[in-house]
């Protein structure tokens, strides 16, 4: 009899075992596929209570057939850029809330985006102004290019207290544009010193670097600052000066003092090179309404790299050399590799 009720309870457990087993495995499947998404790391603080840590929510709006190839694209970069981050960046400084007042954020979708001068930051704006407007904006292009810059029509992540900011960091999609780093400053020289409408800029730096950098300037290029060659801009870049006085101007500005990717951790790198793919990307993952379009890049006038490249001819070496320092970890924590043209080697 013992026999038999030993059978019994076999048998009873069985199918309880099988289930388990099933249920079980659909649990592996689904920690994996999110894990594979994620981007993986433990969160680091970034100030009392901020925390940095990848999302932990999105990724159900595309389907695996269609996103699995981006989705590889896309964790390969978090990858890259977390092996760099820890090789390079011994002691993580905290981050306050000033630190963040490039993160753009959107509070319906669960997004927040860290905007870089020069790449694309202008249509990327207007995209935000569209998906937090409730209706107010419909197209992107509809938004004059000087809108999409006033402050007061989107909001940064350092308006929010702590505990916010946290939420935020810990549970929205996070990402970031990038560029190769010297097409990106050979693009703000180009819009900031050679455009005669930016007479601001003119003012503001172009007669500091004549005034240092130029030997025997003119008494209109003093007044003026509206001829600034870019070897001069470069002087003024690697002065040590300049550091020392102020902060480099966002347009400028390295991309990883601006955003802070090794504390921050995003979730999607896109890169300028596959803005469009990567744009459209964003918009799935956050179930934008399919009426929303990235804007399609038209311009004739666009930096490129044969373009970089005549910049640099007339740049020595030595200085070559310096400026790529400079700007270094941009190259590195983006797997851009050295430019051909540079005579650095």
């Amino acid at each position: 009899r013992s026999a038999e009720a030993r059978r019994r309870m076999r048998r009873s457990r069985a199918p309880r075992l099988a289930l388990a087993a099933c249920l079980g495995s659909l649990l592996l499947v689904v920690f994996y596929f999110q894990s594979s998404l994620s981007p993986g790391g433990t969160g680091t603080v970034v100030g009392p209570g901020l925390c940095g840590q990848g999302s932990d929510h999105l990724f159900g709006f595309i389907s695996q057939f269609e996103q699995s190839s981006l989705q590889a694209v896309h964790q390969q970069r978090r990858e890259l850029l977390s092996n760099i981050c820890n090789r390079y960046t011994r002691k993580r400084r905290l981050l306050g809330p000033d630190d963040l007042r490039h993160l753009v954020v959107d509070d319906t979708h669960g997004l927040l985006y860290c905007y870089v001068p020069k790449v694309a930051c202008t249509n990327w704006k207007r995209v935000m102004m569209v998906l937090t407007g409730q209706g107010k904006y419909r197209d992107p292009l509809e938004i004059p290019a000087n809108e999409a810059h006033v402050s007061s029509n989107l909001r940064t992540l350092s308006e929010y207290s702590i505990p916010e900011i946290n939420h935020r960091l810990r549970s929205y999609l996070k990402f970031i544009f990038v560029r190769e780093p010297f097409e990106r400053l050979v693009s703000a020289y180009r819009n900031k010193f050679t455009r005669s409408y930016n007479t601001a800029f003119h003012k503001r730096y172009g007669t500091k670097i004549i005034r240092r950098h130029r030997q025997e300037p003119s008494d209109k290029a003093l007044e003026r600052g509206d001829d600034v060659r870019f070897e001069e801009f470069v002087y003024y870049l690697l002065d040590p000066r300049t550091q020392r006085e102020e902060p480099f101007n966002e347009h400028w500005e390295r991309v990883h003092s601006l955003c802070h990717p090794c504390i921050i951790h995003y979730d999607v790198v896109g890169k300028y090179e596959t803005l469009a793919e990567d744009a459209n990307y964003i918009l799935q993952l956050v179930g934008a309404d399919t009426s929303i379009k990235f804007p399609s890049s038209s311009k004739t006038t666009r930096t490129t790299d044969d373009m970089t490249a005549q910049f640099f001819q007339d740049i020595s070496p030595f200085y070559q050399r310096r400026l790529f320092n400079l700007y270094k970890m941009d190259y590195l924590l983006f797997n851009y590799s050295i430019p051909s043209y540079l005579r650095i080697r």
